[in-house]
């Protein structure tokens, strides 16, 4: 191994796993504090100081890359369901293990200058100013990766806003075709959202409608409110919806559903 300086080492693998964990967030939607991805890719960048171990078998190197990927979610997007936790953490390692498979190519391919993969860690002896540009074309080419990947699953995402007073909630949420939830007096479509969507409103209305449902996996009552102002990827709502309010019915990283028949008549999508 040439020589190699710790502070690069950490600089340049902090910039890496910052670009990572910043694609799964956008990836799955989750939404979570940038202070907490920041600290996340600090984490990893000292993690990276794993290349200067002896050189391990093949499989201990993957089971540490593993627990890596474990740490990093946990520090960058907090507690969860085990299921959630088990779905961010192989993404993160997919792609990180994509990314490394990627340098290990061009490491072997052109021998680049100042360019080492030690214990699947990458190491640039470069300019931060290249790294930095590298780091961002790396970035957007798997974002475009991802927009492809989810228009091949058929996957609908959109970013729901909605306004109370001078609070704002802004969430994602998933464009379901199977989802027929109403208000049973006016007939009116329902967004269905989580409690937790909506923590940065300080005050719902008090006026509230019985919501009953029968799907979601099972049975039960949403609390239906009216927002003083909708919108869906930033088109504005004029129809009379309500949004059905659920504690722990929803799992996973999208928290929100809306029906597929409000995009459709709003040509949202």
């Amino acid at each position: 191994m040439r020589t190699v300086y710790v502070d690069v080492l950490i600089t340049v693998n902090f910039m890496i796993d910052l670009m990572l964990i910043l694609c799964v967030r956008r990836y799955l939607h989750i939404k979570t504090k940038l202070w907490r991805v920041i600290l996340s890719a600090v984490l990893g960048g000292f993690l990276s100081l794993t290349a200067l171990l002896p050189s391990i078998p093949a499989i201990l190197n993957i089971l540490l890359d593993i627990t890596s990927a474990a740490l990093l979610v946990t520090v960058a997007f907090g507690k969860t369901d085990f299921k959630s936790f088990i779905k961010r953490t192989i993404l993160l390692f997919s792609v990180s293990f994509f990314f490394c498979g990627i340098m290990v190519f061009v490491y072997t391919a052109f021998k680049p200058k100042g360019m080492e993969v030690y214990n699947d860690v990458v190491y640039f002896n470069i300019s931060p100013i290249l790294l930095i540009i590298l780091t961002l074309v790396c970035y957007y080419l798997m974002l475009i990766f991802q927009k492809f990947s989810k228009g091949k699953l058929g996957k609908q995402i959109c970013t729901v806003n909605l306004s109370f007073g001078n609070s704002e909630a802004e969430f994602s949420a998933m464009i379901d075709t199977g989802c027929e939830v109403k208000e049973p007096f006016s007939g009116e479509y329902v967004i269905i959202a989580e409690k937790s969507c909506l923590e940065s409103v300080t005050s719902l209305p008090l006026q509230k409608r019985v919501i009953p449902f029968d799907s979601l996996g099972g049975k039960g009552i949403l609390d239906g409110i009216k927002a003083d102002g909708i919108k869906i990827d930033g088109k504005e709502i004029t129809n009379r919806i309500y949004i059905g309010i659920c504690d722990g019915v929803l799992k996973g990283d999208v928290k929100a559903i809306v029906p597929y028949a409000i995009v459709k008549d709003l040509n949202v999508r």
